[in-house]
């Protein structure tokens, strides 16, 4: 029983392997042998996210803004020299 499912499992794996792959490497055109690899391996399209300056979107608040300008604030007064 375990080998039967060992030799399925070994079959099932292999079948991606066994493919039709193109010989692209084969190609002396450079034209010809790029159109062969992107036949072989279509680019992927991009995803359309949201714009960055898109005006329905809301703007980030960052928690930490208000306390990081209060606290460069006071770091400006700091004598350094003294």
């Amino acid at each position: 029983m375990k080998t039967t499912l060992a030799v399925l499992a070994l079959c099932m794996c292999t079948t991606g392997a066994l493919a039709a792959v193109p010989e692209c490497r084969v190609i002396e055109n450079a034209n010809a042998r790029l159109s062969c690899y992107d036949a072989a391996y279509p680019p992927k399209m991009q995803k359309s996210g949201v714009p960055e300056q898109d005006p329905s979107r809301a703007a980030d608040k960052d928690p930490f803004s208000t306390e990081d300008a209060k606290t460069s604030a006071k770091l400006k007064n700091i004598c350094r020299g003294c």
